[in-house]
Parts: structure tokens; C-alpha cells; sequence
């Protein structure tokens, strides 16, 4: 088999979840061994895989668990959350890519990296808070936990009060080391859930868990980057990227530099809470040297691999 490079492949939090009527475990792991299917199908044509994943519905339940049994339990702070998601989607990742190379007679070993990832004490970010967790509150309940527990609350476009929380830009991966390691020993790694779990560096060198959330795409654009990833894959819910999405002279893209890239996002033709973000990883990750990105939905990733569909994004 020829070897076509490393690649990261950073898959939605949300792909675990199908529907509303679709949310137990059993159901995250189906959802999760569909992506892991098309993954393995990427392996087998040679190339050296890291999967990452968002944990943004899983970090919301694990939360409201830990809100629903205050009386009886501690609360679970927002960076063990963060490592408790990590735990269980990479064992579902792990399982479910295990019984896929059985299955295909591949001899390949996966292995799943709990990953922490520093960010800067002084991000602006920790001064305005803006990323919703948790559950929505009564307005009485909120400010208690305001002045009890000095979280930042608002209200939430008339659906109560909620919780929110800084959303730091990435800086390092502590364990990229240890993942650059286990893929040259021939292991696919499941590492970076949900961005990392956010640290901060103490003067002394010392790490520190921070109540804040990552953004899972910059998280695997600087893993990329430490790595020297061949490609980066934003895995997502569309087969493209669109100019004016969803309107009637919607244009779909196939290829564009990092130069077009930048012109699309300063005319504003991507959404903010959708996939600008994952346009502005990919930049990060081309402007450090990366050689090419790809962007499209898992069921396309093989297609796409070989150029036809998806949308690259190159130099």
C-alpha cells in the first residue's frame, strides 16, 4: 500500500447526533462507527490518520447530569467535562475503528489521547464570554449562580437565562508529541476532543484547567500544524463549501487558494456559527506551511480524496 501522508481529520461533535430521537449512547456510538467506516476507507488507500471531534452535545449532557444530581453529587467543573467526553467518544472511536480494520483484515491498532491544550491567560476572550453551556435557567437561578459561583450569565433570545463561557484561540497541544509518536509507530489516534481541554501555564510551568471551551477546528488546525500534517479534513454536514449558501444564486466551490479563501470571508460569504470557523482554521493551518485542506461530508471523504467533490482549499 502506498503511503499518502498524514492527515487530520476533524469530525462535528453534532455527527454523533442524528436527530432529537437519536441521542442515547447505543445511537452516538452507530452515528460515530458510520464516520469511523469512511475513515478506515481513507486508511486502506494509505494514509497515516489523526481523528479529532467536537463534544459540544455531550459536554451540554454531562452537564446537565451533574445539575440534576447537585443534591446528592459535587458538580463536575466545565475541564473535566471536557475530559470525560474525550474518554468516552474516543472509546467509541477506538471500538468502532478496531472492529473495521478486523472486519477488512487490516493490521492497524487505534488508540485514543486524552489532550490538553494551553491557551493564553490573557485572551481576550475570558474578559467576554459568549459560547452558551449548560442548561437555561430562570433569571432568580442564574443570579444565584452568578454571585455564588461567579459564573457569567445571560439571557438567552427569550428562552431563559444560560451560562456562557470564554472561547479561547488554541495556542499549543501538550500531547502533539505523544500523537506525532504513536502515528509514526503506525497508530491511528483519536486525540483533541472538543478542541483540547483548555489549560493555562502557571509562571512556574505548571498547567492549570480553565472553565472555558475550544473551538474543536482551531484545536485541530494547531494539532495539524505541530504534527506537519499532509492535509487537514474539516468532516461536516455538507459535500461542499457554498458561496451565498442556501440562496438562489448559491455557487458551490471545488477548489480555492488561500488567497480566495481570505476574499470570501472578508465579503462575508460565510456564517459565523457555522463555517466560518472552519474556513478561518483551515487559513490558520495553510498560513504555517500546510500543504492542502479539504472540507466535506464523511459519506464523500473517499470521493473526494480522489477530487471528486468536496471542497480543497490549497496554497
Amino acid at each position: 500500500m502506498e503511503k499518502k501522508g498524514v492527515a487530520v481529520v476533524a469530525v462535528g461533535g453534532n455527527s454523533l447526533i442524528k436527530d432529537a430521537q437519536h441521542q442515547t449512547v447505543p445511537d452516538q456510538y452507530a452515528a460515530g462507527a458510520e464516520s469511523m467506516h469512511h475513515i478506515a476507507d481513507m486508511i486502506a488507500q494509505g494514509w497515516d490518520v489523526v481523528v479529532t471531534h467536537g463534544n459540544g452535545p455531550q459536554v451540554g449532557f454531562i452537564l446537565r447530569r451533574s445539575e440534576l444530581s447537585l443534591h446528592e453529587l459535587h458538580p463536575v467543573p466545565l475541564d473535566y467535562c471536557g475530559a470525560d467526553s474525550q474518554g468516552s467518544i474516543g472509546y467509541m472511536f477506538v471500538q468502532a475503528l478496531h472492529n473495521e480494520f478486523r472486519a477488512r483484515g487490516m493490521e492497524k491498532e487505534a488508540a485514543a489521547v486524552v489532550t490538553q491544550t494551553v491557551v493564553d491567560r490573557n485572551d481576550p476572550a475570558f474578559q467576554h464570554p459568549t459560547k452558551p453551556i449548560g442548561s437555561f435557567m430562570t433569571e432568580a437561578a442564574a443570579k444565584e449562580h452568578a454571585a455564588r459561583d461567579g459564573w457569567t450569565v445571560v439571557e438567552d433570545a427569550g428562552r431563559g437565562w444560560r451560562r456562557v463561557v470564554a472561547s479561547p484561540i488554541p495556542v499549543r497541544i501538550v500531547e502533539a508529541e505523544a500523537i506525532h509518536k504513536l502515528v509514526a509507530a503506525g497508530f491511528t489516534v483519536v486525540g483533541v476532543g472538543g478542541g483540547g481541554i483548555p489549560v493555562i501555564e502557571q509562571e512556574n510551568g505548571d498547567l492549570i484547567g480553565v472553565e472555558a471551551v475550544i473551538d474543536k477546528d482551531f484545536g485541530s488546525s494547531v494539532l495539524a500544524t505541530l504534527i506537519k500534517a499532509d492535509l487537514f479534513v474539516i468532516s461536516t454536514a455538507v459535500e461542499k463549501v457554498a458561496l451565498n449558501f442556501n440562496k438562489p444564486d448559491q455557487k458551490w466551490l471545488d477548489r480555492i487558494t488561500v488567497a480566495e479563501a481570505r476574499q470570501y470571508v472578508a465579503e462575508g460569504h460565510f456564517a459565523k456559527g457555522s463555517m466560518l470557523p472552519k474556513i478561518q482554521a483551515i487559513l490558520r493551518f495553510m498560513e504555517a506551511g500546510g500543504k492542502a485542506a479539504l472540507i466535506t461530508n464523511p459519506e464523500n471523504i473517499s470521493r473526494a480524496l480522489k477530487g471528486e467533490t468536496g471542497t480543497w482549499i490549497v496554497p
